[in-house]
């Protein structure tokens, strides 16, 4: 119940953020463009907290459903306005002046965005180092002369100080399609490159098969394969597995740390497993039979166990990514332009079916990961505020009618036109983007309902 609790709060207070910067972009330019502003409001629907504020007695608010908000400015589309006012109001102002305010929320965004980083790596994230743990036989990495006990340095000539760092570049040659020429330094330390054709691997639909395609696993702590907890009703507790039990084999197949035995049992949902394990002692066999999960559009296998232990990270194998504060700023902001362009090709290849809808994330799953960045430090906090406002930014400039990119559409044919789009062109766009982002919202929610529940 505690960590609900806290997940729901790192979720609030992270989409508030996200939320009142947009918002604070439509109301700072709007502001400086003589528009007079109503109303701004962090969340929908009835106000927890209202304040009238300056010359034009501007309403402050923070309203229960946080999860948008908006800024209402004077419009006689939408009221009576008087004379002396006209001129205040928005949809008097000229085309230029309403492309700047509209487009100054996914804006601020973008620079939040740049910010966020600017802090993160200022303050510096703490990371594991990039060093190959195991390689499938065959894979191209293995092929490459890659071994176990590398460490990747570089990617595309670029720093891959630790894990996030190298999965991002590869994730990216990969959603590419395109080649990556990896740096590894040799345990002795002798330094090699060697490119990676993405295109020659076998056929993938998303970026995290194409990785699992390399043969490449990432370095981990070593793990005793000690059962801890298991879960009741499991097929763990129906065959008999109790907590201090160690799995030595599987259908045998030695075992040598938790996560092999996970990784064994999960390719396998719904096949009969022979364990091997020690109990006071003594060697005996137990079939367990993994149930089926869907996530997403995973197929895997799960008993129902915890491990007894905690995996115990070597000093050595820790590593902080940090950079000076006039390099750092360089870094946030190629890291903005680089997150952006990744996330309107994701979107590009969701909608021409090069992806898998399954991708789609919603506000739960959002609330997940607010809650783990949360907990990982300051510095992953706001690692995950910068891709989520990058996310807001390129997403509210998709010409979508009721988004901010769909309003940009209509003075864009209002630039070429000479004059406004109808009032009923206007109400018909806004029906289609209700529908649009309904239908969006429906199937990222189910998502993330499916990646928590399965089935």
């Amino acid at each position: 119940m505690i960590d609900f609790i806290y997940t729901l709060l790192a979720f609030i207070v992270a989409i508030s953020i996200l939320v009142a910067v947009h918002e604070f972009g439509h109301f700072w330019v709007a502001k400086k463009m003589g528009v007079k502003v109503l109303r701004y409001s962090i969340g929908f629907g009835r106000p927890l907290w209202k304040k009238s504020y300056g010359p034009d007695q501007t309403e402050y608010v923070v309203a229960a459903l946080p999860l948008g908000g908006y800024v209402k400015m004077l419009d006689e589309r939408e009221g009576e306005v008087l004379d002396t006012e006209k001129h205040r109001a928005f949809n008097n102002q000229t085309v230029s002046k309403r492309i700047a305010i509209v487009a100054a929320g996914p804006i601020f965004n973008f620079i939040f965005a740049a910010l966020a980083y600017w802090l993160m790596l200022s303050i510096g994230v703490n990371g594991l180092k990039p060093v190959i743990g195991d390689i499938d036989n065959n894979s191209v990495l293995a092929t490459a002369g890659f071994n176990p006990g590398d460490e990747i340095v570089e990617i595309n000539d670029r720093s891959t100080p630790i894990w996030d760092v190298a999965i991002q570049e590869l994730v990216i040659a990969a959603l590419n399609k395109e080649s990556a020429t990896v740096a590894v330094s040799k345990g002795d330390g002798f330094l090699i490159k060697k490119t990676i054709d993405f295109q020659s691997l076998d056929d993938y639909d998303e970026p995290e098969q194409a990785l699992k395609a390399l043969g490449l696993k990432p370095w981990r702590p070593h793990v005793d394969a000690v059962v801890g907890k298991v879960l009741n009703d499991s097929p763990a507790s129906s065959s008999g597995l109790i907590g201090g039990d160690k799995i030595v084999a599987v259908d045998g197949q030695t075992i040598n740390d938790w996560y092999g035995l996970v990784e064994y049992v999960s390719s396998r949902p719904e096949q009969k497993i022979v364990f091997t394990i020690i109990r006071n002692n003594a060697k005996q066999s137990i079939s367990i039979t993994p149930t089926l999960i869907e996530r997403g559009n995973k197929k895997i296998g799960q008993i129902g166990i915890g491990p007894a232990g905690n995996a115990v990270i070597p000093e050595d194998m820790k590593r902080e990514y940090q950079y000076p504060y006039l390099s750092g700023l360089t870094h946030s902001l190629e890291k903005v332009w680089r997150n952006s362009v990744l996330t309107l090709k994701m979107i590009g290849k969701l909608i021409t079916g090069e992806v898998s809808i399954k991708n789609l994330s919603g506000p739960i799953n959002i609330a997940v990961y607010a809650g783990y960045s949360a907990s990982a430090g300051l510095a992953r906090f706001l690692d995950f505020l910068a891709i989520v406002s990058i996310s807001l930014g390129v997403i509210n400039l998709l010409p979508i009618p009721l988004l901010d990119g769909g309003h940009l559409m209509n003075y864009l044919i209002e630039i070429i036109k000479g004059k406004p789009v109808s009032e009923n062109f206007e109400m018909l766009g806004q029906r289609i983007g209700i529908v649009i982002i309904v239908m969006m919202m429906a199937l990222a929610i189910g998502n993330d309902l499916t990646r928590i529940f399965g089935g």
